[in-house]
């Protein structure tokens, strides 16, 4: 008689907890919780380790561990998942005054309470921080938001800055190389000047997108910024769009950036 080992016998219950017919369509726990739209799935995966995901009544902490989204009964916290929405892609242009996130602890404003009339329930795509405008995206596509935060996907950002001052051109041009941040060069970026005045405007477009990083940017050359607008991401601008307002992203321009490749090397 073979006997198992006491580690082997802990995972015969939890695959009999997640297996199901060879025919069903099973995905790891974090994808179909990013898909399903509650969150991304890198914080997915921080719930799954919390031990705030169950499957048939079983909670799971193991990342890997896979299930069915139609057969299973996945709930997070308690509740199942909503039910499989279609895909909704919305461009909002923010205004200043407002956070980036569902929820604020201080009580200001968030980007959510804009979207009137929106039944979908969506998250921000990253983040414009409380003090910048500009465009956004918000979504329930788990998939095309992880894309779109993580550093392959090299889709443009464009921001226009006012700076308190006028900044050395040397200096402009060490940023487009690339300077260290939190121990980590920046990716090349592209810097052109907008409008010449005492408190000029510049125009700086990225492909990645780190913690306040163009203020920061413009910090190492000794000049604030006092204005920060974003005005693209990839092919979407803000024309046509008002402060404050927003609209659906057409299917076609969602599987254009799903489906997004750098047109060339990095900036």
């Amino acid at each position: 008689m073979l006997r198992l080992k006491p580690w082997k016998r802990l995972l015969r219950p939890m695959k009999r907890i997640l297996s199901a017919p060879e025919h069903a369509m099973q995905e790891r726990l974090q994808k179909i919780i990013s898909g399903a739209g509650i969150t991304s799935r890198r914080k997915a995966e921080e719930l799954i380790v919390e031990g705030r995901v169950s499957v048939n009544g079983h909670t799971i902490r193991e990342l890997g561990s896979k299930a069915d989204r139609d057969r299973d009964k996945i709930r997070v916290d308690g509740r199942p998942l909503p039910r499989l929405q279609g895909r909704t892609v919305i461009l909002l242009n923010k205004p200043v005054g407002y956070v980036s996130t569902m929820k604020d602890p201080e009580g200001r404003p968030t980007v959510i309470s804009l979207l009137r009339g929106v039944k979908e329930r969506v998250y921000p795509v990253g983040r414009l921080d409380f003090h910048s405008s500009g465009l956004m995206l918000l979504s329930n596509d788990g998939d095309l938001a992880n894309f779109l935060l993580s550093r392959k996907s090299q889709v443009p950002r464009t921001y226009h800055a006012k700076l308190e001052g006028i900044p050395k051109t040397e200096d402009l041009k060490r940023l487009e190389r690339g300077i260290v941040l939190d121990g980590r060069r920046t990716t090349p970026c592209k810097i052109r000047l907008v409008h010449e005045r005492d408190k000029p405007w510049y125009e700086i477009t990225l492909v990645e997108g780190r913690y306040h990083q163009v203020r920061r940017m413009f910090e190492r050359t000794g000049q604030r910024v006092v204005k920060l607008k974003r005005v693209h991401i990839g092919f979407l601008t803000d024309h046509g769009l008002a402060p404050g307002k927003f609209r659906n992203l057409t299917p076609s321009e969602i599987d254009r950036l799903k489906n997004w490749k750098p047109s060339g090397p990095a900036l």
